[in-house]
Parts: C-alpha cells; structure tokens; sequence
C-alpha cells in the first residue's frame, strides 16, 4: 500500500499527465482564468471537502454557527476534521497550530485569513494555539539575511498580535530563537528527518541537487510543531492531537507529517484548508508580498487601497461566486453577472469593505507594547 509521501509526487499533472494548475508551498499558478480548480485540487491532495454534514456535525457539537469563513467555503478541505469535533465533545485536550513566514515587513490581507479563523477556533474551543514563525525558511528561499528575517519577524508578530489572540492561550515563536532553547524540538526534528529519505523528499517537494541543504532539512523543522512534546513548557511529555489550519499549498509538508507520525507514537495532525486570496489581478495567482500591486498591505493608507483596487484589480468578465447564504453577497453576484452592477461600483464596494478592516487593525497595532510582544514569544505555560 502506498504511503501517503509516496503519493505527493507529480502534483503539476493531472491523471492524463497533462500540465496542471501549480499549487506548492512556493507557486501558486492557476491553468484559466478562473483560477485554481479546488475540487480538482482535493482529489489530487487526497483531502476530504467540507460539506453540509460536516458543517451540521459542526454546528451542533459548539452550539453556535460556524464561521462565515466556512459558510463562505473559504475553508474549503480537511484532514479528520471529524475527530477533532469528536475529541472536543468528548471533552479530551487538542491544540491549534499554523504559522507564518516573514517575507515582508507587512503583512498583507491574504495573510490574515488563518489567523482570523484560528482566533475563531481558540475562542470556540477554548485551547491553546503554536505559532510558528519560519525566519529561518524565508532565509534560505527569499535573498534575505539572518538578521534581515529576524527583524521581519518582530514585525509579522505585531500582525498577528493585533488579530486579537489570547496571550494566555497562545505561543508564537521565532524557529531561530526557540530552536536554542527547546531541546525536545530540535529532538523531534531529528526523530523526523530520521523517517524520510531524500529521493521521498525530492518526490514531495521537487528538490533538486542543486538546492541548499537547509531547504533540504526544512520540512522537519515545519513538522515538529505538529508533536506536542516539541513545547514541554506547554504539554509537558503528554501527545496531544493538533489541528493546523492553513492554506492549502502547505499541506505538502503535513501529509509528509501524517506519514510519519505513527511511526514516531504521535497522533497524525489533523487539518482544515483554506482557499487562496487572489490577486488584484484575478484569480490565477494568489496575492503576493513581494507584488505590491498585487497586493493590499496591512500598512496600506486609504488613499493606496483605493488607488491600487482602481488601477490594479481585475474587471474582465464575470467569475462565478461559489454558493452561499450571505444575502448582500447574492444580491452583488446577481448584480454583477447580469450587467446593472457595473466594476467600477463593484470596486467602490470592494474599497468600502477593506478600507476599514485595515484601518482597525492598524490601530489595534499600533497599541501593542514591547512588553506585551515579549510575552507572546516567551515560552511559558499556557491556560489548557
């Protein structure tokens, strides 16, 4: 029977060997101009789509509609979801996961999608949330220094601080500082490469030989979190199930994670997927922080979020919306496919609705204290 590494290879071809749409954790290249076809992309992962008994058995286990992030269909796949829900109405312990890696010194609207739902699932489930920020991955791939990636990170932080996290619940960290300080994760990133060969790497992730052998080693190190001996301070020596929301063109590193992890007496992290936030430009490509006119940065003034929606975002044809219970969203659809909501008062709207966002998270940032970023990067126990 294949492992789950062994089937990760060729995820450029479609069953006919025909070139297909490029979603890794570096790429993100849509075939039509409709973007990436997710269904198809859920059959090639493997994954399982987030459906109507999904989202009821959801619904009633927390008591409480599921976010709109997954009405919407923005999350759109997982991996044994349904044992997570059940773990929580059995009232046993999990925790969240997810990361970020600082590319930029801002962040940009695309970025913030799995920390609002990871805000979400702390608050509805009431556990504690890892953060692991891959300074030393965005070093080895993007022409950045060390010190250079570490600066980025301190900012990305405030970022993700200001999305309105539970400090008592939630450890972010810097893969640069917490390696020298957490034996157990450098442990478990051995205990891992030790699992995976190179030619099972080169398969996942299209390595070649001429790539840097810390790309090489990186997968580990991305792995590790998703054990929850890699935070003793947290967990102590107990092996809890993890949940790692993300994007999806990351599941190549957890499906590696999930072929190994019984092996090594862990659990096999479950996960939920989100879809790509697209470019200005339209949805073959996913916004992108080194495009700035792809991009709306977090830092962005009302003056440039206008300008760049006006100049730089897609207005030909059309798209379909997928199908959803939002009434304002309905009435824009049918109102832009049938020609009486014209792009340039779509993109009004589209300006009125980010402006805002961006400017309260702005101020919610600007009130975060050195002392309050210190605490968040501490490693220390949290509320369980």
């Amino acid at each position: 029977m294949a492992t789950d590494i062994e089937n990760v290879s060729q995820l450029h071809l479609d069953e006919n060997g025909v070139e297909d749409d490029i979603v890794d954790p570096w790429n993100v290249v849509g075939k039509s101009d409709g973007g990436i076809d997710y269904d198809k992309l859920i059959k090639r992962f493997g994954s399982s789509k987030i459906d109507k008994d999904l989202l009821d058995n959801f619904e009633k286990i927390i008591g409480q509609p599921v976010h709109h992030f997954l009405r919407r269909g923005i999350f759109f796949s997982h991996r044994d979801v349904f044992t997570i829900l059940k773990l929580h109405e059995e009232k046993k312990p999990f925790y969240l996961y997810t990361g970020r890696g600082p590319s930029s010194s801002s962040m940009h609207l695309g970025h913030l999608i799995p920390f609002i739902f990871c805000k979400w699932l702390q608050d509805v489930f009431n556990i504690p949330l890892v953060i692991q920020m891959t300074d030393d991955e965005k070093t080895l791939w993007k022409d950045l220094k060390v010190e250079e990636a570490q600066k980025l990170t301190i900012e990305n932080v405030k970022d993700i601080i200001a999305v309105g996290f539970d400090v008592n619940k939630t450890f972010i960290f810097s893969n640069f500082d917490y390696m020298g300080q957490a034996p157990e994760f450098y442990r478990n990133v051995v205990r891992i490469q030790k699992c995976v060969t190179f030619n099972q790497v080169k398969g996942i992730f299209g390595f070649g030989d001429s790539d840097l052998i810390g790309k090489i080693s990186f997968p580990a190190i991305q792995a590790a979190p998703c054990f929850s001996t890699t935070f003793p301070h947290i967990f102590g020596s107990r092996k809890l199930h993890c949940l790692i929301p993300c994007a999806i063109d990351q599941d190549p590193y957890f499906r590696m994670t999930r072929d190994v992890a019984p092996r090594l007496g862990f659990m096999k992290p479950a996960l939920i997927h989100s879809t790509f936030f697209p470019a200005l430009q339209g949805a073959k490509s996913k916004m992108s922080a080194s495009d700035p006119n792809s991009t709306i940065y977090l830092t962005d003034t009302p003056k440039q979020i206008k300008n760049k929606v006006n100049k730089h975002a897609f207005s030909g044809g059309q798209a379909s919306v997928e199908e959803h219970h939002d009434e304002r969203l309905e009435q824009i659809r049918e109102g832009y496919t049938s020609g009486t909501l014209l792009t340039g008062e779509l993109k009004k709207i589209l300006i009125e609705t980010v402006t805002p966002i961006v400017q309260q998270h702005q101020e919610r940032r600007a009130k975060i204290t050195d002392e309050e970023l210190k605490l968040f990067m501490t490693p220390r126990k949290l509320m369980l």
